[in-house]
């Protein structure tokens, strides 16, 4: 069945393949940008002023929220994390709302990140666990995830989309650690024992589409390998996979300091499991390390 999908974000990495994949599968996306819309694909909105295209959103079957201000800046900016944080929950807020205002309430399919759990250490992680401390991005995935709280009472079918590092050759964290560990600079980071979570940009597209195409399926989704890798696993993958050794390990220490708020992200360990997406019925293209790097070196 074909689909109606209102897409923010569409211009990103992430949001571009996945526009073009629910456009494949048959479904009619309209993305929404912030200037003058070109055509009948686009309508314009303003999160900001809290200007969404009202009717379009009544009319939708599915709304999905990729919008945010990137990840990857200054650890050390003030800015950088006040926009990181308000780009993310003012888009869901205001969608959920004009989600929450439509006669029959379309599903929402929010970005979201594996962050939410925080550092767990070894302990296997699935939707139920859950979220501990107060690192910056942690605290943003739960204020992120509160602001679809209208849409969900509202009694629209809610997806968190606990997106995890999707790794891909033409995109951060990979495009940079390609390039690393090419010149002969890779290694681990800390002692290496942390749990790192990650897909690969074929299991991510394909999983937010078959949430997006399954009616019954609501609630957080962590979307990420079926079984994470410790980070000493993928250095010792990508070095191989790239052929280089991985003789540069970066000290606990110089991270915290250079990472500043982000450092958590890189030394905190979560050993994260897509346990509702494979109750969903999704099935991975790439199950383990070797294969996500396979497909993402190479695709």
């Amino acid at each position: 069945m074909s689909l109606s999908v209102v897409l923010a974000g569409a211009s990103g990495f992430l949001g571009t393949h996945l526009s073009r994949a629910l456009t494949e599968r048959g479904h009619d996306v309209t993305a929404l940008v912030r200037r003058a819309s070109d055509g009948p694909g686009e309508a314009s909105w303003d999160p900001y002023a809290a200007e969404v295209p009202q009717a379009l959103i009544d009319s939708a079957d599915v709304v999905i929220n990729l919008a945010g201000s990137p990840t990857l800046g200054n650890p050390h900016s003030k800015k950088w994390a006040r926009e990181l944080r308000e780009s993310r929950v003012t888009t869901t807020r205001v969608l959920a709302e004009a989600i929450a205002a439509a006669p029959t309430p379309p599903a929402f399919l929010a970005g979201n990140g594996i962050a939410y759990y925080g550092d767990h250490g070894d302990a296997v992680l699935t939707e139920a666990s859950d979220s501990r401390g107060h690192a910056l991005l942690t605290d943003v995935t739960r204020e992120w995830q509160a602001a679809t709280l209208p849409a969900a009472e509202a009694g629209s079918r809610v997806c968190v989309l606990r997106t995890s590092p999707v790794m891909d050759r033409r995109s951060a964290p990979l495009k940079q650690q390609r390039l690393q560990f090419k010149a002969g600079l890779g290694g681990r980071m800390g002692d290496g024992s942390q749990y790192m979570p990650m897909s690969s940009l074929r299991d991510w597209i394909g999983s937010v589409a078959h949430l997006a195409e399954h009616p019954t399926a609501s609630g957080p989704f962590n979307i990420c390998l079926p079984e994470a890798p410790t980070n000493r696993e993928f250095t010792r993958a990508l070095a191989a996979a790239l052929g280089r050794k991985a003789f540069f390990p970066v000290p606990a220490s110089v991270l915290k300091v250079a990472a500043g708020e982000m450092a958590p992200e890189l030394l905190g360990s979560v050993n994260a499991r897509p346990a509702a997406l494979i109750a969903s019925g999704y099935t991975f293209l790439d199950e383990d390390v070797e294969a996500l790097l396979t497909t993402a070196l190479t695709g």
